[in-house]
């Protein structure tokens, strides 16, 4: 399975396409929010979420029947900013779980900041 296809139509909301990507009785858990999705009602979520998105697959790893994956992913007019890390497991080249731990992107608080530790990742970075 090409992954970085199934976030390309993830990201464009297309809920045919990202509906072929699935197992039959998959399923997906967004931890954050402690949810448990069916893969029609997940596909409803994130076709139904309002706006325009974009984003890039920034890191693979495949291990065994798993695919980890960390995203960014934001909306085209850039007015907020997260990543995600998923866990898909899959079977017979079709995902047949998701584990999704989704986090908004955002500044060092500043009490690490009046520390002076730590350093930029990214020097273009903005979240």
């Amino acid at each position: 399975m090409d992954i970085t296809e199934f976030w390309k139509y993830i990201l464009e909301q297309n809920e045919d396409k990202i509906r072929t990507f699935f197992h039959r009785d998959g399923y997906v858990n967004w931890h954050c929010t402690n949810e448990h999705f069916s893969v029609e009602e997940f596909i409803r979520a994130n076709c139904d979420y309002p706006g325009d998105w974009a984003g890039e697959v920034e890191r693979t790893e495949v291990v065994n029947d798993l695919i980890i994956t960390v995203t960014h992913v934001y909306p085209k007019d850039r007015s907020s900013s997260f990543h995600v890390t998923s866990f898909f497991r899959m079977e017979d080249d079709k995902i047949k779980s998701v584990d999704e731990y989704w986090a908004d992107d955002g500044e060092a608080p500043e009490w690490r900041k009046q520390m002076g530790i730590g350093k930029r990742i990214h020097s273009n970075y903005n979240p």
